[in-house]
């Protein structure tokens, strides 16, 4: 009865695909298959010298980084990155989240982490959002790794949205508006830390190098997606 009763619902209020905006059959859940099988991988995770790690050389010492798909505007990966942002679909987060650390954790470069810590959302813009888009990626990491996730990094500071700033401007946005929770959790750990887009590493430069302050630490990047243009 309980299967009879859910497939009259799904009549009545299919779920959609939140890349196409398309009908999902039984058995799919927040991207269609036809979708997934077209969503464009970067596999960088298994290249140590791939174009994310290099926006970080000669900034902070990242020992890997990568990202799971290329975005582009326009594109479905543009729609799945607006979706988890901009209209309350945190569950966008926990799939692509928990499908990238799957393929990070058969990666020689990222199979040991330890810690996972998405990059912190200051309080004002959480109670507009309702919840921090990295922190949802880091739950799907979490669920695939089987390790914990951890607030260990603090957005001190409130700063204006990235998203049409140039390089320059990025990087003083971001300067010296994170800090440390709780340092002595983390020590000689391998931290993986979280975003959800890639495009100078501004943010990423600058939580990084609060993290390399913690004795013994190493950290890595992962992000949902990488604007290489």
């Amino acid at each position: 009865m309980p299967s009879y009763f859910s497939d009259f619902i799904s009549l009545l209020y299919p779920d959609i695909c939140l890349s196409c905006g398309g009908t999902m059959v039984k058995g799919e859940e927040v991207v269609c298959i036809r979708c997934m099988m077209q969503l464009p991988k970067t596999n960088f995770h298994l290249d140590a010298i791939n174009p994310i790690i290099k926006h970080f050389w000669g900034k902070v010492p990242v020992h890997a980084a990568t990202a799971y798909y290329f975005f582009n505007k326009g594109e479905k990966v543009q729609e799945l990155i607006h979706a988890l942002k901009y209209r309350n679909k945190p569950e966008v987060g926990h799939k692509i989240g928990r499908l990238l650390g799957y393929d990070l954790k058969a990666s020689t470069l990222f199979k040991d982490i330890e810690a996972i810590v998405p990059v912190p959302l200051h309080a004002n813009k959480i109670a507009i959002r309702g919840y921090n888009q990295s922190e949802q990626l880091a739950i799907g990491l979490v669920e695939a790794y089987n390790i914990s996730c951890t607030n260990l990094l603090i957005r001190n500071k409130h700063t204006e949205t990235q998203t049409h700033k140039h390089r320059f401007e990025r990087f003083v946005n971001v300067n010296s508006v994170f800090e440390i929770n709780n340092m002595e959790s983390a020590v000689n750990k391998h931290i993986l830390l979280v975003d959800d887009v890639i495009t100078t590493g501004s943010t990423l430069v600058a939580c990084a190098e609060e993290l390399l302050k913690i004795r013994g630490v190493r950290v890595s990047i992962a992000a949902m997606a990488y604007a290489s243009k």
